[in-house]
Parts: C-alpha cells; sequence; structure tokens
C-alpha cells in the first residue's frame, strides 16, 4: 500500500507549519506507524528538530539534501537519513534551498518533479506516512511539494492575524488540483491557541463557518514546552510527552490516522 503523503502549507509565516509537521510525525511514529519526513525549507528547522545543530551543518554540505535531489532529478530512496527517533526517517534540507525557484524554471514538467522523484518511495512499502513541510511562499516549490502530496493541513494560527491570507491559501490548492486532481484539504489546524483570548474563539468561530473545509478537533495551544523542546533539537512529543501541547499533537496524529484509514 503506498504511504499517505501529507503536506503542511500555508502562505503566512509563524503558523505553526513545523513544528506541527514534525510533532505529528513523532506522534505518529509513537502510533507504531513509519514515517519519512521531507525537510522542503530553506531554513532547515525540520532537520533540526530531529538532529543537532552540527549535525545539520554536516548534513546540509553533505550533498545528499532535497536541493541536490531536485537538481539531478535523481530518485530519493539514496537521500534518506534515519533519526535517533525509533520509525522516523528524514531526508534533511540546505540554505541552498533558497534558489530553488530558479532550480526549478529550468526543469521540464517542473510543477511535477517531486512527485516523479517520491514516486519509488511512496509505493515501496517502506513508509506509512511521508509528511512534507513547506516553506511559507506560493510558488513553484510550493506547487511541487501539494503536487506530490494526496492531502494538505493547514496549520492556522489563532491570532487576529491568523486569517490572513487563507483565501490565496484556498486559490492556489484550486489551481494545483489542475495538476493533481485527487489532492484534498485533509484539514485545518489551530496552532498557538490561547483560550483567554477572545480573539482565539473568533478564529476558531470563523473556521468552522467555511464550507466543505474539514476543522481539527484537536487545538494547538500555546506550550512553552514547545520551544524548550526546540532548544535540544526535539519535538515536544518526545521531549515532554506530559506536557499539554504532547498531548494534543498526539490526539491530532490519531484524528489524522482515523481519517486516512
Amino acid at each position: 500500500m503506498a504511504a499517505h503523503t501529507i503536506c503542511f502549507a500555508n502562505n503566512k509565516g509563524g503558523s505553526g507549519k513545523t513544528t506541527s509537521c514534525a510533532n505529528t510525525g513523532a506522534a505518529l511514529a509513537m502510533l507504531g506507524k513509519r514515517v519519512l519526513l521531507v525537510d522542503g525549507d530553506m531554513q532547515m528547522n525540520l532537520t533540526l528538530s530531529f538532529f543537532d545543530e552540527d549535525e545539520v551543518m554536516d548534513l546540509a554540505k553533505s550533498g545528499k539534501t532535497i536541493f541536490e535531489a531536485l537538481v539531478k532529478e535523481e530518485d530519493l530512496s539514496a537521500y534518506v537519513r534515519q533519526t535517533q527517533d525509533e520509525n522516523i526517517s528524514l531526508i534533511p534540507s540546505t540554505t541552498l534551498m533558497s534558489s530553488i525557484e530558479m532550480e526549478l524554471f529550468t526543469k521540464m514538467r517542473r510543477e511535477t518533479l517531486l512527485a516523479r522523484l517520491l514516486r519509488k518511495l511512496k509505493g515501496s512499502g517502506s513508509f506509512d506516512y511521508i509528511l512534507i513541510d513547506s516553506p511559507p511562499t506560493l510558488g513553484n516549490w510550493v506547487m511541487n511539494i501539494l503536487s506530490a502530496s494526496d492531502h494538505v493541513i493547514i496549520p492556522v494560527e489563532a491570532t487576529p492575524w491568523g486569517l490572513f491570507g487563507l483565501a490565496n491559501m484556498f486559490d492556489f490548492t484550486e489551481r494545483v488540483r489542475e495538476i493533481s486532481p485527487e489532492l484534498d484539504i485533509l484539514g485545518i489546524l489551530v496552532t498557538k491557541a490561547d483560550e483567554r483570548k477572545n480573539y482565539c474563539r473568533q478564529v476558531r468561530e470563523n473556521l468552522r463557518e467555511l464550507d466543505n473545509i474539514r476543522v481539527f478537533d484537536s487545538v494547538i495551544h500555546v506550550d512553552s514546552a514547545v520551544e524548550w523542546a526546540q532548544d535540544s533539537s526535539s519535538t515536544v512529543v518526545t521531549f515532554k510527552r506530559a506536557s499539554r501541547s504532547a498531548k494534543e499533537y498526539m490526539q491530532l496524529a490519531k484524528e489524522v490516522d482515523e481519517i486516512c484509514r
């Protein structure tokens, strides 16, 4: 059975894409699922969630990152790295991804390059889930990520500006469906929630009014444990399992797994 491929995307920065991708992956792994994470952002924060800074810099210089695979148009199987977390593998990123739009411009069928490079891994039976982290843009690279995915999760922060640009994200997804008709929005994930703030409730209410768009029951609240985990090059799910956010990501992973069955 082919792996479920899910990307985390939102053109607004600071929505919690990378944190949600890393922790959902870690939580799925704890549920016994075999997970491959793909770091598609030049900031390399997804890679930093599983390797310390020195290791990340070594990986970035190794010539075996998502960037080199795309430039060389090579199958991604040789670019997979095992993390210290059971059931979690990762394809690292590099700061060279800052020039990926220029590189893609030279490629034939550029919008589906990542889908082609992932095809073998997706159908190999080695993974149950492939989770892809994307940068906060809506260019050819994010179109590649969406085209390579079965589903997209859109993290939305529960702040006054959290909904800003969401309509653009929906429009972009519709454009991608012209290339990849099976792509669906798995759901909107509310992040950085603080129930003490009125606007938090307002954001959630506004999202629930959207037609035919699932809003996950799981909500990720503001939690300092997330930052402590990041400082330790870890996910909060593994760093502090008893924390509120760790429990919330575990619940989200169960929700995602149930939907994808």
